[in-house]
Formats: C-alpha cells, sequence, structure tokens
C-alpha cells in the first residue's frame, strides 16, 4: 500500500459542492483511500460522515487515515446499495444534507496488480470486494458465447462484439489479465487516447461488480427516501453511468409524471424533488488533467432536494 494516498478526482468541485453545510450527515458512499472524505470533513468541521466501502483494503487504510477526525467518522463495509438502504431507514431524513457517489475503480485499485483491474496485470480478478463469488475469471472462462457478446455490446459498446466473444470462446482459458488483452488487441479500436483493451476491462469490471446496478440502486434509494433538504453529486466515468444519472435528475426534477399524450394533469403535479444544479456535468480543469489523466473522463452532476 502507498503511504502517500492519491488525490482524488474533482477534489475542489466536490468541496465546493458541500461547503457551507453547517452541520448534519454527508455520506460518502465510496469512501476509497478516504481523500473526499478527509477534504469534506476538512472543509466542514461541525459535520459527522458516514463513509462506505465494500474493499476492506481501503477501508483498512482509511480507517488510519480518518481517525483523527474521531467520533466525526463512522465506516461502514459493503456494497453501497445495500448499506446505504440501512442508513436511510436509521438516520432522521432531516439530518442528511450531501451524499457523494465516486462510480468506479480508486488509482490505486488499478495500480495493484494483484487485484486484476489493470490490462497488464497478472491475475484475472476485478473484484472490488475480494470476498465476492463472481471473478473475472470467472466471466472470461466461464460464460456462454451470448452472454459475453451482451456485455461486450452493452458495457463496453464495442461494435465488434461478436468476433471479441467468439475469439475469448476459441481461445480460453485465460490465466490473466495481460493475456486476455495482448490476445484481443488486434480486435480492439484504434485511435482513441485510451489502451486498446480498456473498453473491454471495462465491460468484464462493470458485469463482475454490477456497477451499474448498483448505481439504478441507489438512486432509486435515494428517491425512496425523500431527503428534505440536501445535496446528491454523483461522480461517473463513462458514458453509460453518466446517462443513468442524467436521466434520474431529470426524473425527479419533474413535477407532473402523466404520461406525455395525457389530456390533463391527474397525477397532483407534486413529484419533484428539487432541481438539477448542473445542467451540463462538472469536468475536470487543466491543471487538474494534467496531474492526474484518469480525470479526464471524470463527470459530476449535482442535484439539490428541496422538499
Amino acid at each position: 500500500m502507498q503511504n502517500i494516498p492519491h488525490i482524488p478526482v474533482l477534489y475542489r468541485e466536490v468541496v465546493e459542492t458541500f461547503e457551507n453545510i453547517e452541520e448534519g450527515i454527508i455520506i460518502d458512499c465510496t469512501m476509497g483511500y478516504g481523500g473526499h472524505s478527509s477534504m469534506i470533513l476538512d472543509a466542514n468541521p461541525n459535520i459527522k460522515l458516514i463513509a462506505i466501502d465494500q474493499d476492506q483494503t481501503a477501508i483498512d487504510f482509511s480507517r488510519k487515515r480518518l481517525e483523527k477526525y474521531g467520533e466525526r467518522v463512522e465506516i461502514r463495509k459493503g456494497r453501497f446499495s445495500n448499506v446505504i438502504k440501512d442508513i436511510l431507514r436509521e438516520v432522521d431524513a432531516k439530518e442528511i444534507k450531501g451524499l457523494l457517489a465516486d462510480i468506479g475503480v480508486s488509482s490505486l485499485q488499478l495500480d495493484q496488480k494483484d487485484r486484476g483491474f489493470s490490462y497488464e496485470s497478472d491475475n484475472l480478478d476485478m473484484r472490488m470486494d475480494k470476498d465476492a463469488p463472481l471473478s473475472a475469471s470467472n466471466v472470461v472462462n466461464e460464460y456462454s458465447q451470448s452472454d459475453l457478446e451482451r456485455i461486450l455490446l452493452e458495457y463496453g459498446e464495442l461494435r465488434n462484439y461478436k468476433k471479441i466473444a467468439s475469439t475469448i470462446v476459441n481461445n480460453r482459458p485465460f490465466n490473466s489479465a495481460k493475456e486476455l488483452s495482448d490476445k484481443l488487441k488486434p480486435l480492439m479500436p484504434r485511435g482513441k487516447k485510451i489502451h486498446p483493451a480498456t473498453l473491454l476491462m471495462q465491460a468484464i469490471r462493470i458485469e463482475v461488480n454490477d456497477e451499474l446496478g448498483e448505481l439504478k440502486s441507489l438512486l432509486e434509494s435515494i428517491e425512496e427516501a425523500k431527503l428534505p433538504n440536501a445535496k446528491i453529486a454523483i461522480i461517473s466515468f463513462h458514458s453509460l453511468e453518466d446517462r443513468i444519472v442524467k436521466k434520474e435528475f431529470a426524473k425527479w426534477a419533474k413535477s407532473c409524471i402523466c404520461p406525455p399524450e395525457a389530456m390533463r394533469c391527474t397525477c397532483g403535479n407534486d413529484h419533484q424533488l428539487g432541481r438539477i444544479v448542473t445542467k451540463k456535468p462538472i469536468m475536470a480543469k487543466d491543471d487538474e488533467l494534467k496531474a492526474n489523466a484518469r480525470s479526464r473522463s471524470a463527470k459530476m452532476r449535482i442535484f439539490e432536494t428541496n422538499l
């Protein structure tokens, strides 16, 4: 484990989002290595923070990093889609003033080759929770060709998904991410500023960790909680996630939910949860892009509830 943690993406913008919150609770749904959490705690000295993560390595690291904040911090282990439901049942909705979710794999997870997230890894794992039953090895070596085609198309948005899936099936078993990416490199898209195998690894990782399902479940839980006065900030790293967030925020901002073909409103016209703060997603500034290339794909959307 590195002694100096990485700087989280959009760190200034996250702090600005939650500034001037004088009391209450902020939930960091994706604590990781405590970067955003520590900055939020420093900027808001009177708030309490509840942090969630499923990666025990990250929890062990962040527990030490955040111990100086004492009782202001509570750390919970598990998938945020599950843990958030418990928190929202236990805590008075009026106390929750902010919620942050940084969807994706942390830089430190990517850099740990034994985790199998990198295309250079000698492992084929990709589990954010090492105790989870499904790994990348299961997906690559055991999924049917049709299931592989599905995830490559839906999660990787790869045009030649059928050819890639066929190549995987005809050449397995694969024992490492490097072996897989090297074999499929000739079939990967070219000309982008990313490694050719990035979209392939993305698709497998999303399947292993049910990332889109997790995000949808989180948004559903927030909607059901009816938080009266809170800022919701979601950071996503690819178009699939951003599309989900954008669509859900637009839904929350609507007062009338009658079907478009309805002649008149019959729903009560009182379903609006609040307002969209960011008409367009917030992205990293030039200096951050130079310091951290991985921030180039980060997009943050913010919604403010007002019930």
